[in-house]
């Protein structure tokens, strides 16, 4: 990292990731993301800023109660964050129109996280929706 980068952008990630996503503490997310913070790629019915953040995530969290997200690699450029993550969980209730199937998933993605003065003011999330609803059983594994 060089001198003139922002310190500790990809630690603020990480302890944003670990505090509020996976133990739910949504009371502290305005310490770690911007009150107008922009999601680019918007889950479907997101609503704007932090407030429409949270809503997702506390979706999230109760259609996974045991929602464990963990970062497995970061790269840090300048105030920009990229993140390879994976979250697990138990669907227990339903999640993006599907009801609850008791099963356990695993799904991937990449974040990258721009930050301003030591939080995050715009994101965009890729991630394997796809793979995520054939665990689910919503489609059937090529084969079947």
């Amino acid at each position: 990292m060089h001198d003139n980068a922002a310190p500790g952008n990809s630690a603020i990630v990480r302890r944003f990731v670990d505090e509020v996503i996976t133990q739910g503490n949504m009371e502290i997310a305005n310490q770690y993301v911007w009150e107008d913070v922009v999601e680019q790629v918007p889950f479907p019915g997101q609503g704007p800023g932090l407030e429409g953040l949270k809503d997702v995530l506390q979706g999230m969290r109760t259609a996974f109660p045991d929602l464990i997200f963990s970062i497995q690699e970061q790269v840090t450029e300048g105030d920009k964050v990229a993140s390879r993550f994976e979250w697990t969980g138990t669907h227990s209730a339903a999640f993006l129109g599907v009801p609850a199937t008791g099963r356990s998933v695993r799904v991937w993605g990449i974040v990258l996280d721009h930050l301003e003065e030591g939080r995050i003011k715009d994101t965009r999330i890729l991630m394997d929706i796809f793979g995520l609803m054939m665990q689910l059983g919503v489609f059937a594994p090529p084969g079947n």
